[in-house]
């Protein structure tokens, strides 16, 4: 039996999708290779400077230790046991503010955006009652040393100068925290405090970092405002911003946070760690005690993240989960051709139309590594419609249809731009096209013999 030739060709068509589909494959790999490689250098600049910072403090500390005497079984001789706690003052009222300055590296073709910050910091204590040690023991007497302010840092390599007074004269600051959770920071000792008696401190702090800048509520009442120049910032953490601003020449935004709103005063003295900001760390997750369940316990925080909106690599591998539609829109447009037009287009000339739609996508990755997204994507676009244009003119027997042809891509890459640029409305804005598609393939074939096409006669 003779086999029917429309089938056959569907069949090769149908070979030929896979083999594109292939290419896409290997290309969007090749894009998160690339993805990879941003991530390491990333990481390499971190490494070299600092990493994304989490501040907590200023916070009040004091070490005691509780000795009480045991009598053993016999009645007749004593032995003394001892504990070791520490006391946790957080503030009345915390008020940071300050600026971000962006500053762009590079490792290579990837960019990493880092910032220098200076930071005002003032803490007020109305009373220091909480650093009054208890007994838990009759007999336990208690040793306790002087009381000492801590700030705590994820990562002290970005500390660049810090100044710490104390109704403004200064106290000399030292590395490290003297308490276990808080791994990196610096402290003073504050000798001759009373407890009746408020305590006013304020910390002058210019510190680089990675990306993101998060602040530990950990006060009855915080207030923060930064402000930067950078116009593409992202607000996470447990709190969002009561106001801010976003325009071309940077932002400004005011937190206000209560402790009935936080747990992060409790955490404190749980001895609770610093969060984690870095890419794979849960910076907020959606129910905060869950989170802190299942990573091992953080701080709340409220966190400020520089980031790119048009991220080259990212942009590339979306545009790539559209790559085999763009094939399969073209290849019906091309098949339509063949029906209402009667012009025979083979198999290989198929192949090379749907190779360079592929190839649109690798071109826009490695350009985007050197240009802007948008001035990438304008090249890559045109340069695809113009082979793309001129071939279709040879392959449809004619400059009219191959303008035509090179118009209509034309408009799917306008279409693809519009599904990047919008991604909240990606989904509508595809639904609607692939339907729009589908009516003028029904509307132009409705008067199509299928059967006739096919070899089959019709019934009846």
């Amino acid at each position: 039996m003779k086999p029917n030739p429309a089938f056959a060709k569907l069949a090769i068509l149908a070979f030929v999708t896979l083999l594109l589909c292939i290419v896409l494959a290997q290309i969007g790999g090749l894009t998160r290779e690339r993805q990879i490689r941003q991530r390491e250098a990333a990481q390499s600049v971190e490494q070299s400077l600092a990493g994304a910072q989490a501040l907590a403090g200023p916070l009040l500390v004091r070490s005691c230790k509780e000795s009480w005497v045991v009598p053993i079984t016999d009645g007749k001789n004593e032995a003394v046991e001892s504990r070791d706690f520490w006391l946790a003052a957080a503030p009345t009222k915390l008020h940071v503010s300050g600026g971000i300055s962006p500053e762009v590296r590079k490792r290579g073709l990837f960019k990493v955006n880092t910032y220098a910050s200076q930071l005002d910091v003032e803490a007020r204590w109305d009373t220091l009652t909480a650093l009054q040690p208890k007994a838990e023991h009759a007999n336990g007497r208690l040793a306790c040393g002087d009381p000492t302010i801590i700030v705590a840092l994820s990562d002290t390599r970005g500390i660049r100068t810090a100044e710490l007074r104390r109704d403004g004269r200064e106290l000399a600051l030292r590395p490290g925290t003297t308490i276990p959770a808080f791994r990196g920071g610096m402290h003073a000792v504050l000798p001759e405090l009373r407890a009746e008696e408020p305590l006013l401190v304020s910390l002058k702090l210019s510190l680089v970092g990675s990306q993101r800048l998060g602040i530990v509520p950990a006060a009855s009442d915080t207030q923060v405002v930064l402000q930067s120049s950078w116009p593409h910032p992202s607000f996470t953490g447990q709190f969002l911003p009561i106001e801010h601003q976003i325009g071309v020449s940077g932002f400004t935004a005011r937190w206000q946070v209560s402790s009935l709103a936080s747990t992060a005063v409790a955490d404190v003295q749980a001895g609770r760690p610093l969060p984690d900001l870095s890419d794979d760390g849960a910076v907020a997750p959606p129910y905060p005690e869950a989170g802190k369940a299942a990573k091992g316990g953080g701080l709340d925080i409220l966190a400020v993240e520089l980031i790119d909106p048009v991220n080259p690599y990212v942009m590339s591998d979306r545009a790539i989960k559209y790559g085999l539609m763009f094939i399969a829109l073209t290849f019906v447009t091309v098949g339509l051709t063949e029906l209402l037009t009667g012009r025979r287009v083979h198999p290989v000339q198929y192949l090379l139309v749907g190779m360079a739609l592929s190839l649109f996508f690798l071109l826009l990755l490695s350009l985007s590594e050197h240009l802007s997204f948008v001035k990438a994507y304008l090249i890559a676009a045109g340069a695809a419609a113009l082979v793309l244009t001129q071939y279709a003119a040879a392959m449809l027997g004619g400059w009219l249809r191959g303008a035509a042809f090179g118009g209509g891509i034309a408009l799917l890459y306008g279409a693809l731009y519009v599904l990047l640029s919008r991604e909240q409305t990606a989904l509508v804005i595809g639904a609607v096209l692939l339907f729009a598609v589908l009516a003028a393939v029904m509307t132009l074939t409705r008067k199509l013999d299928w059967y006739r096409l096919g070899g089959t006669p019709g019934e009846a």
